[in-house]
Order: C-alpha cells, then structure tokens, then sequence
C-alpha cells in the first residue's frame, strides 16, 4: 500500500473527475488523503507538512504553478535528507510539464502513476533564490503569455498568443542584456530567452526542445531580436512552429549555470510565477527530488 498527499488547488475541489479518482485509487488499496489550497503559500506548506510526518508521496493536483509550489516545499523539507516523491495530478490550463513529461491528463491515470512508478533524481532549477520545476522565460514572450485572456486561451488555444503578439508589436521593446556562463558569452538584444529545466512553456510551445530533467544541466535559448519588420514573421514561426523556429534562429548552449545582467529590470517567469532583476544567477540543483514519471518519459536521461 502507497500512501499519497494530494495537494489539490483549491479550484478543483469539486471537479467529480479528481474525487472519482480518489476513491477508485483508495478502492485499490492505497491510502489518499487530499488536502485543498486556499491561498498562496499553501501548497508549500502542506507539501512540506507531509514530509515532517513521513509521507511517502506528494501530488501535486493543479497546473505548473501548483507543481512549482510544491517542489519547493519538499525541497525545503529535504535540508535533512531524503523526503517524499513528487507526483503530479495535471489539472492546469497548459500542464506544460506534464505534457512533456508524458504523464496522463486523466486524474485516474495519473494518481495509478503516482501510487506504482518507481521514484528517480530529477534536477530542479532555481534563480533569486526561488526554484523552478520546468522553465525559466523572460523577454517578450513572457509579456505575451501575461497579457493573453484566459478567454481567448481557450477559445484560440495557441493562436491567442499570436494575436495578443500582434496586438503589441508597436509598443515591443527588445530585451538588452548580457548572459555568461561556463564557456559561454553573448549580449545583445532579444525578443525571448528560456532557461529550460524542463522543454515547453506558454501552452505547448517547445523552447527546449531537447533538455532532461535528469542531466545537472540548464537548457538555454536565446532568440535575438529581428528587424523591425520581420518581428511579426519571427513571432509566427516561434508560436506556430516551435522547435523548427527556435533551432534556425536562437542561440543555445547548455549549462550548469548562467548569469544574467541587464541595466533595466528584466521579468522572468518561473513557472508561470514572475520575479524581476538587473542581475540574475540562474543554476540546477543536480538529482534535489525524487519523482513518479512514467517510465520513457522523453525528458529522462538513459
């Protein structure tokens, strides 16, 4: 018997999909017991609550932010040693990293992953002291994926990021800063940059294509601004063709670490949750959790 934590974000508390899961998941043997966010921090908290008393498992029950929550609450409950497993319940609106890790949609599926696979090291990123699960974005892209409607999201999926593009191409101030890291050196002026953990961000589109999760290595991608005239196109291609898009025009490299500095405040999304800074480290905490992935997961090593 596997003994589970659902941290479930408070919105899916009457989703009947998540509590048929649960009592078919109780029904098999195993022990779930769920507990409901209400406001920021929760999740953390609870997270780290569990792995005071021992629990085995943590799933995380919402969207990428919900899963960035609750790492970092296990992380900070590792101090000590080893604590539990991080699972994960997708119920977001993107689920970016789920999808790239190959974990189900369906609530059912995913808490039979999360009480059966084996748990293995993944890395975690981190930058101004604060971790990330999947991926690190900043530049207009970030701009874009705030600015965008949820309603529109649903409505036009990928498209409704091309359109709220379009529709600041004339305010779109180019990013200018300057990135090192071991071995590498670039500065100048981009439209996006992406710090990958894991390899997609903003609903499903593909900025690392080919990170792990599991290597000790950060994924970067640089897309450097373009003529004026060609921001439209360039925008297309990035939201439209992904990993196409990205490997003909960016700059890459993979690195242990990287340093940021910029002589304006450049927003970063982590996970969907923005910080800002003139100056910022970002690096990976090699094997810090353990997590339920299915086995194959293409964002695993060997």
């Amino acid at each position: 018997m596997t003994t589970v934590r659902l941290v479930l974000h408070g919105k899916q508390a009457q989703n009947p999909a998540v509590r048929a899961a649960v009592g078919e998941t109780r029904a098999a043997g195993h022990r779930i017991e769920v507990r409901v966010t209400w406001e920021a921090g929760d999740a953390a908290r609870l997270a780290e609550e569990a792995s005071r008393l021992g629990i085995e498992r943590v799933a995380a029950g919402g969207g990428d932010g919900t899963i960035n929550e609750v790492a970092a609450g296990l992380l900070a409950a590792r101090a000590g040693g080893r604590g539990p497993a991080l699972c994960i319940v997708p119920l977001g609106t993107a689920n970016d990293f789920a999808h790239a890790c190959r974990v189900p949609l369906e609530p059912a599926a995913a808490l039979r992953l999360a009480t059966t696979a084996t748990p293995r090291p993944i890395d975690v990123g981190r930058v101004a002291g604060r971790p990330f699960i999947n991926m690190a974005t900043g530049g207009f892209g970030t701009e874009i994926t705030v600015e965008t409607r949820p309603e529109l999201k649903k409505a036009l999926h990928g498209a409704a990021y091309f359109i709220t593009g379009l529709t600041h191409l004339a305010e779109l101030r180019p990013v200018k800063a300057r990135l090192s890291g071991p071995d590498f050196s670039w500065s100048g002026e981009l439209l996006v940059l992406a710090v990958g953990n894991g390899r997609q961000a903003g609903g499903g589109h593909v900025l690392c294509p080919d990170a792990r999760i599991d290597d000790g290595l950060l994924d970067l991608g640089i897309l450097p601004d373009v003529a004026r005239g060609q921001r439209a196109h360039a925008l297309h291609e990035l939201l439209h063709e992904g990993k196409v898009a990205l490997w003909r025009h960016a700059v890459t490299a993979r690195l242990p670490w990287l340093e940021l500095t910029a002589d304006a405040p450049v927003q970063v999304n982590l996970d969907g949750e923005p910080i800002s800074g003139k100056s910022l480290r970002f690096e990976v905490l090699a094997g810090a959790l353990e997590a339920c992935l299915p086995e194959g997961a293409p964002v695993l090593g060997a």
